[in-house]
């Protein structure tokens, strides 16, 4: 029978030393009570919730809760630090080669992750427009 947790440690020996650190110590996990732009995006194999605090036109605080994959779990954290201090519009512009590009690339099998973080980026600021 085949240990779940080397599986993941197998899986970890395709990714960059920057996307295991995002993956093993993610940036900004967690809920974000005072979020006032909340955006989801899943497939079978993954879910995301991104929250934001937008204050003045500018994301001062993002969170995220993200259930899949080492990569989907590092895309989420990349994309927090990446989108804190930005202005709603320039979050707007954040896409999935910005995000494979901050985390030093991510194998191909797996470009599906900075695509739906760039989903749920997409759903949370539609949610603040919405306000």
């Amino acid at each position: 029978m085949a240990d779940a947790g080397k599986s993941i440690d197998n899986e970890a020996l395709d990714y960059n030393a920057l996307v295991l650190d995002h993956f093993r110590s993610p940036r900004n996990s967690g809920d974000l009570p005072e979020a006032n732009a909340v955006g989801r995006a899943s497939n079978p194999a993954m879910s995301i919730k991104l929250m934001l605090r937008i204050a003045g036109g500018t994301i001062v605080q993002a969170r995220f809760q993200t259930k899949g994959c080492p990569a989907s779990i590092a895309t989420s954290s990349m994309a927090t630090e990446l989108l804190q201090g930005r202005s709603v519009k320039a979050a707007g512009a954040l896409s999935q080669a910005e995000l494979l590009e901050a985390l030093g690339g991510l194998p191909k099998a797996k470009h599906h992750c900075p695509a739906l973080v760039e989903r749920a980026i997409a759903d949370a600021l539609r949610s603040y427009a919405g306000v």
